[in-house]
């Protein structure tokens, strides 16, 4: 039982790590500027490559990656999502994103709970979420050319609603992982924080998204 709850505060410390990268290097890039002056040089698609690179090894390679990195992959995802969430500062007030990011945390904390305290079987969400997902992808790029608000708003709470379900997913699997460990133990944590790092800046920007008070 020890080290089931030493695996799961490394995980929830990793996030919090990679959270508080993201956070700093945001307003980093924000204050001084940086994200207007990547705009302008047209090298923000680039920050995007780079972090769907970063995912995609991350995710493929995790298993033959050492320690020291995965850890890096991890920080440098963080980093570079930083940058690109920058432009939130522009768009809400800064109340406004405050005070949703710690609704956000509070609804996280209450779905992360119930995810690794249910007894029940969820191994089949899996299937059924990734396919929400993919199709919620699909149809957003499609709305960009339709430009339709009210379909984008229905997105928005369709694409919620399933991290919803994936974060509670992803907590029940931290809590099999553990039982089963298969993974090696000295990255695990950092697989799994990965995982809900993406489930909470996914809900966070959702909920940014629905109810954020934008500048005027």
């Amino acid at each position: 039982m020890e080290e089931r709850s030493n695996l799961l505060s490394r995980t929830f410390l990793w996030m919090f790590l990679g959270l508080l990268g993201t956070g700093i290097v945001a307003w980093y890039c924000y204050s001084t500027d940086a994200f207007i002056t990547l705009a302008s040089e047209g090298t923000l698609g680039i920050i995007v490559i780079v972090e769907l690179a970063v995912v995609i090894i991350f995710s493929l390679l995790f298993r033959k990656l050492s320690p020291t990195v995965v850890a890096i992959l991890y920080f440098v995802y963080a980093f570079v999502n930083g940058v690109s969430l920058s432009s939130i500062f522009y768009v809400y007030e800064l109340n406004s994103i405050i005070q949703l990011f710690l609704v956000s945390a509070l609804i996280f904390g209450g779905l992360s709970l119930y995810g690794y305290k249910t007894q029940k079987d969820l191994s089949s969400w899996g299937t059924i979420l990734m396919g929400l997902l993919i199709g919620g992808l699909i149809l957003s790029i499609i709305n960009i050319f339709i430009g339709n608000s009210t379909f984008d708003l229905l997105l928005d709470w369709l694409i919620l609603a399933v991290f919803f379900g994936v974060t509670i997913y992803d907590l029940n699997k931290v809590r099999m992982l553990e039982q089963a460990q298969e993974l090696d133990q000295e990255k695990l944590h950092i697989y799994c924080a990965m995982q809900i790092y993406l489930d909470f800046i996914n809900i966070f920007i959702r909920i940014l998204s629905l109810f954020g008070k934008r500048r005027d």
